[in-house]
């Protein structure tokens, strides 16, 4: 490359403006093939083949449902590791957001959430000092049972993805709130909706937004991110889908999406939609709610009353991938999800169990618990776990080789509450908390 910026010093003199656009296209090919074939989003896109493990979006900050991974697991750092009395300090609140769990995502200096408001599905975009941007809707609103926004926005290369309660997604340019195109799922694919409406927050994977209509065409779909058009098809299980969102990893030589339909978790070949591999993972209910857990060529299911907590390995045996049971826990955690820190799963359990436990990755073995909150949904970062339990209840929590060590609570809601299913999320030294209505933000850096 020197060489070449020598030669073309000398020479830029007497070679035309024409000429030379091409020789440095030409040298520019030489040294990276992809660039010609592909644009900027497709060379990420081939870059991650080759990463093992969870594949993390090339977008910036907290651009997704549970963080730059999807695996509820905050890369922030210089957070406070214990909380004054009465919790954090409040910097702001947003009220009047409408009924919903939606948690944020934060690109930049802008917000973006959701809430159902009148018989609109809004979506809101605000400045992290709470002023609010720009607000539009995607359809019609949840009326019930359990009414509220459910999904939250994706973010990708300046547009956001949204799938309302009746499967309705939308692609809306980020800066303004103006739709691009829209398509409704459950009719495209011949899919009908589910006893508490569909929830799936979007995987936008390099070009394409990932969906899940269960449909008689399909049990998982891509869809082009800059037109709708369908990309690719999972074949159907004729079953429904469920409440799950899927998430993206490499493992046993694929790149692979997993997530749940109404009866079984299933990986797909995130490239073509081949379905690899299905695996049992029901209740009375049919309802799959908690997001998959990937580490280590191992993919963990959970759902209450009958599943419950089942870890599966993933082999590849030629062309094809297996899905071999390692071990079973009583974990049957719901809204909440689970997040993997140091080898230990961390959860809380529903039906009769209702508190927080941790969970050994590699044998199954539960090596701890903490019954001061009830189940709920956590968050990592910096060394502490982030919760929100069921009634509103906020913890910040230690894992130790001992257990879980309280080193902070404050009630949020302060009326009794069993609905408090929102995520935290933390984002620059920020921690934000959803209720329904109102949005608050917290500052948790250390002073």
């Amino acid at each position: 490359m020197r060489d070449f910026i020598i030669a073309y010093e000398l020479r830029s003199r007497s070679i035309s403006p024409m000429r030379l656009r091409v020789v440095v296209a030409l040298v520019l090919i030489s040294l990276h093939p992809l660039a010609w074939a592909n644009p900027p989003s497709a060379v990420r896109h081939s870059q991650s083949l080759h990463a093992a493990g969870l594949i993390a979006t090339p977008e910036p900050d907290w651009a997704q449902w549970r963080g730059p991974r999807r695996d509820g697991i905050s890369d922030e750092t210089g957070l406070l590791q214990q909380w004054p009395e009465g919790g954090p300090k409040l910097i702001w609140t947003i009220d009047e957001l409408g009924k919903g769990w939606s948690s944020p995502i934060i690109v930049g200096e802008t917000l973006y959430i959701t809430g159902d408001v009148g018989e609109d599905l809004v979506i809101y975009a605000f400045g992290l000092d709470g002023t609010p941007r720009w607000k539009t809707t995607n359809g019609r609103y949840w009326r019930t049972p359990y009414p509220g926004a459910r999904a939250c926005v994706a973010h990708s290369e300046g547009k956001l993805y949204h799938m309302n309660a009746h499967g309705r997604v939308a692609c809306l340019e980020a800066a303004t709130g103006k739709e691009i195109w829209a398509v409704n799922i459950l009719e495209r694919f011949e899919g009908k909706n589910i006893r508490w409406a569909l929830s799936e927050c979007l995987l936008v994977d390099g070009p394409r937004v990932i969906v899940t209509p269960g449909g008689k065409k399909a049990l998982m779909a891509a869809l082009d991110k800059r037109t709708g058009d369908t990309v690719w098809t999972a074949e159907p299980l004729a079953e429904d889908t469920s409440h799950c969102s899927p998430i993206l990893f490499r493992a046993a030589g694929r790149r692979q999406i997993a997530n749940c339909s109404a009866g079984h978790g299933f990986g797909v070949d995130a490239d073509t939609g081949e379905l690899l591999w299905t695996v049992p993972v029901k209740n009375k209910y049919g309802t799959n709610i908690a997001t998959p857990l990937y580490d280590s060529g191992r993919v963990f299911f959970m759902t209450p009353y009958d599943s419950l907590g089942q870890q599966y390995e993933l082999a590849a045996d030629g062309r094809n991938v297996n899905a071999e049971p390692t071990w079973k826990s009583f974990i049957d955690s719901v809204t909440g999800c689970a997040v993997l820190v140091d080898g230990t799963l961390l959860a809380a359990g529903y039906e009769k169990q209702k508190w927080w436990f941790g969970i050994d990755w590699e044998t199954g073995r539960t090596k701890y618990e903490l019954k001061d909150f009830t189940t709920g949904a956590a968050l990592y970062a910096d060394g502490r776990l982030y919760v929100m339990d069921l009634h509103g209840a906020v913890g910040l929590l230690e894992p130790t080789a001992e257990g879980l060590k309280v080193r902070g609570r404050f009630q949020l809601v302060e009326k009794r509450v069993q609905d408090a299913f929102a995520h935290p999320v933390v984002f620059a030294g920020r921690l934000y908390l959803r209720y329904h209505d109102t949005l608050y933000c917290y500052d948790v850096r250390q002073r």
